[in-house]
């Protein structure tokens, strides 16, 4: 399947360029870029064209891979979807539930495949304790602490417009959280957010089957601060994730892979852009009440 990819930045870069090129069945042909120059530098180091026009890119690939922001994303990815071209998200797929719901009802019109990229669903040792844990069942609840800090030294995102200034660690790490906390505990039915300092939200969540959970987001942390935790009890105990031993290149390599099975079965994979606008739209639900003073 030939794949262009959307996006020149740190992401881009380091994870979706590699991944695409090391996917099995993925050819990358281009990467499209608002700055031509950073869009030729960049499909140098890949060996591939840079592109300035989209609708160039869009004529030579039969699906396309986004490392661009979530309103960015959403308004390319619907261009695609009309001309019939599958999809690899990132996430959020959008920055509206608005606009995330429209990308899945064109989806579902012109009967395209599509992934989003929630890395840990694509991380082989997660992804086999998700299992496990799906398995064992009797969780009562869980929690997650994902607190970054965009001012750590080095961090690549510290001048991420969208990230410092928009819309902060809810729409940044909060995806992440949310599919965690679903892949183990099912559907999200309720949620409630509070604010705190910074960007800091906390979360408490209602899934379908009665556990409750609850997500601690932040990157806004002093670097001393950061910290990545999750875990769930029941029945089974209190149990937390293996340590992840997987590149992310690879995690990424594999959700390519999964796109082109869904593109030739016809199945929809299941972090796919359906619950991908499901995560949006809890965020917005999360977004309305901080905006209302909770």
């Amino acid at each position: 399947m030939r794949f262009g990819l959307v996006g020149t930045g740190p992401w881009a870069q380091a994870t979706h360029g590699p991944g695409l090129q090391a996917a099995e069945g993925a050819e990358l042909v281009g990467v499209w870029g608002r700055d031509a120059a950073k869009a030729n530098a960049l499909g140098d180091q890949l060996g591939v064209k840079g592109y300035d026009d989209y609708g160039q890119l869009l004529e030579s690939v039969d699906a396309l891979a986004f490392a661009v922001p979530p309103a960015v994303q959403a308004t390319m990815a619907m261009e695609a979807a009309a001309i019939g071209k599958h999809l690899l998200l990132d996430k959020p797929v959008a920055d509206t539930a608005e606009d995330a719901a429209a990308l899945a009802d064109e989806v579902a019109k012109e009967g395209l495949a599509t992934v989003v990229f929630f890395t840990d669903r694509f991380n082989p040792e997660v992804r086999a304790w998700f299992a496990e844990a799906e398995q064992t069942g009797g969780w009562k609840g869980g929690w997650t602490r994902m607190l970054a800090s965009l001012d750590a030294p080095g961090n690549p995102y510290a001048n991420s417009p969208w990230r410092r200034e928009q819309r902060g660690a809810l729409w940044d790490v909060g995806p992440h959280a949310l599919s965690n906390l679903t892949a183990v505990l099912g559907p999200i039915t309720g949620l409630t957010a509070v604010s705190g300092e910074g960007d800091l939200v906390h979360l408490v969540l209602k899934h379908d089957g009665g556990a409750t959970s609850t997500a601690s987001l932040s990157l806004s942390a002093p670097p001393e601060g950061s910290n990545f935790d999750t875990g769930f009890w029941g029945s089974g105990g209190v149990i937390s994730p293996p340590e992840r031993s997987t590149p992310v290149v690879e995690c990424f390599s594999l959700a390519v892979t999964e796109l082109i099975a869904a593109a030739e079965s016809g199945d929809s994979h299941p972090t796919d852009v359906v619950f991908g606008a499901q995560v949006a739209a809890l965020l917005a639900g999360a977004e309305a009440q901080l905006a209302a003073g909770r």
